[in-house]
């Protein structure tokens, strides 16, 4: 599955250490040769501070020869120029480690009032903040994500949102949250980058903004994927929010699988579900020149070409593209059973009266399995629907409308024809007037 696996293209939007679970997963799912996963692992590793990983690695690579001397000199000066930050800033931690002195700085608005506190009470000098991004980045590129997430919220305490650093602090904080697994919080941050991402200079250039968004993007994809709530989160930002659609159309429709999927598995929970299946068909059908996959492909078969065969087989490639992606492997037996639930109502549409052995086909299913699930989709889902089981067909039944319904569908114009009459005879009125 190696012609549908997107980690080359997405790896170019992430950070480092966030590219390590991907190479974790395709290792574990043997698409590429083991020797050749362990060397990325390693090229990987040479730009971070995480050397005693990387010479684990190296060892599991070369189990007969030692590290290289480079790694062990790497690891002497990662460790002493660690010392050096945490003797730097030890003095502010201290400092806001106390609750009393915490609590006072939260509730400073002014920054020059925070400044004039902190120097003259602690003698602490604005210039010293610094530091404690310099100790937060460093922690990162060790691999210590909690440490790095804790000095990056006492950095954000002390500068004003104009600091020259806040843009890759809430990157950093990010990616750190990512890291740890904390959705809920990183689910908070991706709002917080993205507002600042758009509230930045006019002067900021076009092309820096969609640079900005595509990583957003991408970064998101973490969160979006694990959080019970992220589909939805998904939706409204890449579907609903015109510049990172714009930024998904111009720099990565390769998003449209992550899109589509979302779109496919959550549609019936939102109350805009029909309309959010039209726009995504929409752009499908735009960038289909620049970007198609099997998952891509099901939606354009089904809602564009009303292709069922097409859809069908496109929905066997769909169950492999999902085993071997990262981010959707989770959600591959949610995605097919909506999938084959979408091939439903739309062959439903189209005729009363369907062979259960036909519509099994169209699913990829057995003829049992497929009549027991429509037995449980017409449980289930009130569906206007019979089957009868001495012929093998599923009798589609066109729902009456109550009727409240039809009174309200006969009465809905009559207002308007009233006022028509009324005109009609008023003007009839003053034309026998007049003569």
């Amino acid at each position: 599955m190696a012609e549908y696996d997107l980690t080359p293209i997405v790896g170019k939007y992430l950070d480092r250490h966030l590219v390590f679970p991907l190479l974790e997963f395709l290792s574990a799912k043997q698409i590429y040769d083991d020797r050749e996963m362990l060397q990325a692992k390693v090229d990987l590793l040479a730009s971070t501070k995480m050397v005693d990983f990387a010479v684990d690695i190296y060892h599991q690579l070369h189990p007969d020869q030692d590290p290289p001397d480079a790694m062990i000199e790497k690891r002497t000066e990662v460790v002493s120029r660690l010392k050096e930050l945490q003797e730097a800033t030890s003095h502010v931690v201290s400092v806001l480690a106390d609750p009393e002195t915490f609590q006072r700085i939260q509730n400073i608005r002014e920054q020059s009032q925070l400044v004039e506190m902190l120097d003259k009470e602690n003698g602490i000098k604005a210039d010293t903040f610094v530091l404690l991004y310099d100790l937060a980045k460093f922690r990162y590129e060790c691999g210590n994500y909690q440490g790095a997430a804790e000095y990056l919220d006492l950095y954000r305490l002390l500068v004003p949102p104009s600091d020259e650093n806040m843009l890759n602090t809430l990157w950093g904080k990010l990616g750190a949250e990512i890291l740890m697994q904390n959705w809920d919080v990183a689910l908070e941050e991706i709002s917080k980058l993205a507002d600042h991402i758009d509230n930045q200079s006019p002067l900021t250039p076009q092309l820096e903004l969609l640079e900005q968004r595509s990583w957003l993007i991408h970064w998101s994809l973490f969160v979006y994927f694990n959080h019970p709530k992220g589909c939805d989160g998904l939706i409204d930002l890449f579907l609903r929010n015109p510049a990172y659609l714009n930024a998904i159309q111009t720099m990565c429709p390769h998003v449209l699988r992550y899109l589509a999927t979302a779109v496919v598995t959550s549609h019936r929970s939102r109350p805009d579900g029909r309309e959010i299946l039209k726009d995504l068909v929409k752009v499908i059908r735009q960038e289909s020149y620049s970007y198609r996959d099997p998952i891509t492909e099901f939606v354009e078969a089904l809602y564009v070409s009303f292709d069922f065969d097409g859809a069908r087989e496109k929905l066997a490639e769909c169950e492999q593209v999902l085993q071997h992606d990262f981010f959707l492997v989770a959600c591959q037996e949610t995605f097919i059973e909506n999938a084959r639930l979408l091939i439903f109502e739309i062959f439903c549409r189209i005729h009363q009266c369907i062979s259960i052995d036909k519509l099994a086909q169209k699913l990829n299913m057995t003829p049992e399995k497929a009549e027991q699930w429509i037995v449980d989709l017409i449980r289930n889902a009130n569906l206007g629907a019979k089957i009868d089981s001495e012929k093998g067909h599923v009798v589609m039944s066109a729902p009456t409308p109550s009727i409240y319904e039809q009174v309200i569908e006969k009465t809905k114009g009559l207002t308007m024809r009233a006022q028509s009459l009324m005109q009609a005879c008023d003007k009839k009125g003053a034309y026998a007037r007049h003569h």
